[in-house]
């Protein structure tokens, strides 16, 4: 699929500010797009004049995603990135959309794409790829939960580990990384807290806590994560096999969680960075 074939929408949506890193990095891909996203890189791109032309991130149905909630007369969420670093945290400014697909009929036949993108540590271009969602059980990290069942947790692990409690710290938690939350692109679902969280974001529009929307990853698992890979990508992983499908990195291995208004699903959404 070209990136032509992964971005009809029915209007142009722009970015009218962008900030450069200085830093370099050289994207790969695969070889039928190559030549298309290598048009769009310059090792040393210079802040584009006007406008940039946004990037789409995720096309997502809701008759396709169990748990999307879309706004009333709704059943289709586009988001889509401006593709260089912003603000202090060097990450895309993103924007979601809300659509009722079968008014969507004036498909531009060459959508706008930008004249260069970053290329620095993050990788903003993604590679074109279909989803077969699967719905999951999560729980939330160990920092979320209330001080008796984080002893509980505790005293789980040590004997599952066969060690002692004053050991764990030593090792990577097993429900932590096997068993709460899921890796990788994901609806909804609890976040990933890497350290410094857990915290919550207000909604800009009403104050209500806001929940995750969308996690936006750099890798769909690592090393410590094995129970969540699905049956049939488990023969790719033991041989060394591709963990970021999509192509997409966003800092340093970072992940991007939009999260949106419980109250309402039109109110502006927030970004939460998980370095």
């Amino acid at each position: 699929m070209s990136l032509r074939q992964a971005r009809p929408k029915q209007q142009d949506t722009v970015c009218d500010e962008a900030a450069l890193s200085e830093d370099d990095y050289q994207w790969k891909n695969t070889p039928e797009d190559l030549a298309k996203f290598q048009q769009l890189y310059d090792p040393d791109p210079m802040l584009p004049e006007g406008p940039v032309a946004m990037l789409p991130i995720a096309q997502l149905y809701v008759r396709d995603v169990p748990g999307l909630r879309a706004p009333a007369g709704k059943d289709l969420l586009q988001v889509l990135w401006c593709p260089f670093e912003h603000d202090e945290y060097l990450i895309p400014k993103t924007v979601v959309v809300w659509r009722f697909a079968a008014t969507v009929t004036d498909i531009l036949a060459d959508p706008p794409e930008p004249a260069v993108v970053q290329a620095g540590l993050g990788q903003f271009v993604p590679e074109p790829c279909t989803i077969a969602p699967e719905q999951v059980t999560e729980y939330p990290r160990s920092c979320e939960l209330d001080d008796d069942l984080q002893q509980q947790l505790q005293q789980w692990e040590a004997g599952y580990l066969g060690i002692d409690v004053e050991d764990l710290g030593e090792i990577e938690s097993p429900y932590n990384s096997d068993l709460s939350v899921a890796p990788g692109w994901k609806i909804g679902g609890w976040i990933g807290w890497h350290g410094g969280g857990p915290w919550v974001e207000p909604c800009p529009a009403c104050g209500t806590p806001t929940e995750p929307l969308l996690t936006i990853a750099s890798w769909e698992r690592d090393g410590a994560q094995h129970s969540w890979v699905p049956d049939e990508d488990r023969p790719d992983m033991l041989v060394g096999g591709n963990g970021c499908p999509t192509k997409i990195n966003i800092g340093d291995a970072w992940d991007l969680v939009i999260c949106g208004c419980p109250a309402s699903p039109d109110h502006p959404h927030v970004p939460n960075l998980l370095s």
